[in-house]
């Protein structure tokens, strides 16, 4: 071999090894776990060291001949949000099972399932550096693959690619639910439809649809039409646009089920049918929102006639094996004013109203039996005496649930999962439905179905309720999914993985067609000619949790939701961020560098605050300013504090009244305030406060 040719071939080594280089410096440098990016997090995946598979325009998309049609739908709305993702044109076609030469992206899967409770979603992925397989036994955990494929996607170097790995993933719960109140604020279609899609995304399988209620009832009843013509103020779905939802639900290995509140939390349904009322009318939709006294009359023969016809018809309309009928907060009063309700309770030696409730849904069981539907109800519901198929969804805590396991009864749980009321994301990411030393024996874990994240509107509009639910609903989908595997513990560094797990599942998201981030930026433009100002202030405020927000305004159906308040995400961004830097300092972790760029964060901050404030003519509204005062004040005082603990020096301030910053403003809390304070305190520990 002569010198040149050797020369040629190193050449040509280098060039032919490159690539495996760069990309396994992407692997130390940009994110040494690409399952990091997924959500919910696989049950198993194995990373190799080998070349990635990159996408090009000739990569191809191939699916087994004879793929049903909610499979080829997937397909093609995968191969959609590729190109939207990577700008070519990649066309979906027929994989041959024969060539085991074939490249691209394959899908095999084993047969079609109908959607119902308990589906195989199990599916695998090998990816190599020439194709992506992605097997499954039917084609709702080919759904679920494809969903897994479009998050492993990664940029750099010029490159989209996913690197070489071997996924094998399957549900850890089969019930894994997002619940959706269309009745205190109605939720029109096109709202619904992209919730679903980004339910997909997230491997949630069963949408709870809330559809009657004190405030509106929202379903076309042909057999007793007043109940949607007087019930609902001309907001419902129709009968068509039911079955348009179910469908376009189903495509997506999505059930359906609906819930029809009873005996309480019924006003709507008396507007046009006073007489199944426990009291007499005349009824009007209640505008405001709370817990109210009207409800069914349990002793009625015709109460039941009504619901037989009634279900009847839902159950022709709604195709899931179960019907929700709610069943909470029925507090009895108005059972206890009637004379005819209590001479009833006393023939039937009933002690209590529970008792008569458990009357009640026995009576209304019966029927949907006889539709050949099964009953789900609030853990209110629950008694010895109903038949051991019905579902316990617990939403006062696990207790029910637990109680319910051990009667013989699935269940579910929502408690700890009520996204409205604004808790921050590990409060629901570090709930699980099964957690160590829970007292139930391996059966009784078998009834545990799984959970719902539960977003009630009184307090969301069609506008808001997106960002509401997004993206903090994928940390429970993960719960549900596979648990919170090896970020198990709560710990400061977990919570900050799993705060930019959420960051790049939200652009995951904003790619389904969802309108958590779009809308919120229409909000900003509408409130301020400075919507950027704005929205880095509201990066350090979280709206009232809880039901707090009541205490300050008295809200009704009518009452506007576009305030800051409603703008405002419940994990501040900046304040976590903020709130890391000084568990780091604490704990010794902080670098100098560190300390210098939460210095220069907050300066950027302060100065934002500063500007906003100057510029009166910008149309600022009076609460975004008393906003804008309070953050440029603390962000004053935190930058002192850094300042000294970089320089060594004495914090010049005597004390700092953090009970003032702690005050709510505009229904929103300075969520900087507790992360300041732990700062201070520390600093004072050291001897630097004067």
């Amino acid at each position: 071999m002569t010198p040149s040719t050797g020369k040629t071939r190193f050449i040509f080594l280098f060039i032919f090894l490159l690539p495996a280089f760069l990309f396994s410096q992407i692997y130390e440098r940009d994110y040494n776990r690409p399952q990091n990016d997924i959500m919910p997090y696989p049950a198993n995946i194995t990373v190799y060291r080998g070349f990635p598979f990159v996408f090009n325009p000739s990569v191809s998309v191939g699916v087994d001949r004879g793929a049903p049609e909610k499979l080829t739908r997937a397909v093609k709305e995968f191969t959609d949000r590729i190109n939207a993702k990577t700008g070519f044109k990649i066309t979906p076609g027929f994989s041959n099972q024969e060539s085991a030469e074939e490249k691209g992206i394959i899908i095999k899967f084993g047969k079609e399932e109908t959607v119902k409770t308990v589906n195989d979603e199990t599916y695998g992925i090998e990816v190599s550096q020439d194709r992506i397989i992605l097997k499954s036994n039917t084609d709702i955990g080919a759904m679920r693959g494809l969903e897994t494929i479009l998050q492993l996607i990664k940029f750099s170097n010029d490159k989209y690619y996913i690197p070489a790995l071997k996924i094998s993933d399957y549900p850890r719960f089969p019930w894994r639910g997002l619940m959706i109140d269309a009745c205190r604020h109605f939720v029109p279609l096109d709202v619904v439809k992209r919730n679903i899609d980004g339910m997909a995304a997230m491997k949630l399988n069963v949408l709870h649809w809330h559809l009657s209620e004190n405030q509106g009832f929202r379903v076309e009843c042909r057999t007793f039409p007043k109940l949607h013509e007087l019930g609902s103020d001309g907001d419902y779905y129709t009968q068509e646009q039911v079955k348009e939802i179910i469908q376009y639900a189903n495509e997506r290995g999505i059930r359906v089920v609906p819930e029809f509140d009873i005996p309480g939390h019924s006003t709507a349904w008396f507007v046009g049918y006073p007489e199944f009322a426990s009291a007499p009318g005349p009824y009007e939709i209640e505008r405001h929102y709370g817990v109210f006294d009207p409800c069914f009359n349990p002793t009625k023969e015709e109460t039941y006639e009504f619901f037989d016809k009634f279900f009847g018809e839902m159950s022709q309309l709604f195709n899931d094996e179960y019907i929700h009928i709610g069943g909470d907060e029925n507090e009895g009063k108005h059972w206890d004013e009637n004379p005819q309700i209590q001479e009833f309770k006393k023939q039937k030696g009933f002690a209590t109203n529970h008792e008569l409730q458990a009357y009640f849904n026995s009576r209304i069981q019966k029927i949907l039996e006889k539709h050949r539907k099964k009953m789900i109800g609030w853990d209110e519901i629950l008694s010895e005496d109903l038949p051991k198929d019905i579902v316990i969804h617990s939403w006062r805590g696990k207790d029910a649930m637990v109680k319910a396991a051990k009667l013989g009864f699935a269940s579910i749980l929502s408690s700890g999962y009520y996204i409205d009321l604004c808790q921050s994301v590990f409060d629901h990411y570090y709930n699980d439905p099964l957690p160590k030393g829970l007292p139930l024996t391996t059966d009784e874990e078998k009834m545990i179905l799984g959970g719902e994240a539960t977003m009630w509107a009184e307090l969301v509009s069609a506008e808001t309720v997106d960002s509401r639910i997004w993206p903090r609903a994928a940390a429970i989908a993960e719960v549900l999914w596979s648990g919170i595997k090896s970020f198990s513990n709560d710990s400061l560094e977990n919570k900050f993985i799993l705060i930019k797990r959420l960051d790049n599942v939200s652009n995951v998201l904003d790619e389904t067609g969802l309108r958590h981030k779009s809308n919120r930026k229409q909000m900003l433009e509408r409130i301020s000619v400075m919507p950027d100002a704005v929205e880095k202030i509201l990066s350090v405020w979280e709206p009232l949790k809880y039901y707090n927000r009541h205490k300050y305004t008295k809200y009704s159906q009518s009452t506007p939701l576009n305030r800051a308040v409603d703008i405002a995400v419940p994990d501040a961004p900046l304040s976590f961020e903020f709130s890391y830097l000084v568990g780091r300092i604490v704990t010794g972790k902080a670098s100098k560098e560190e300390i210098e760029s939460g210095i220069k964060t907050i300066k950027e901050l302060e100065k934002t605050c500063g500007e906003y404030l100057r510029e009166k003519q910008n149309g600022n509204i009076e609460e975004t300013e008393i906003l804008a005062e309070k953050t440029k004040g603390l962000c004053s005082v935190i930058s002192g504090l850094l300042y000294c603990l970089q320089n060594k020096t004495r914090y010049g301030e005597e004390s700092v009244n953090f009970d003032y910053y702690r005050q709510p403003s505009a229904e929103l809390e300075l969520t900087l305030v507790n992360p300041a304070e732990e700062l201070y305190k520390f600093i004072e520990r050291r001897g630097h406060i004067k």
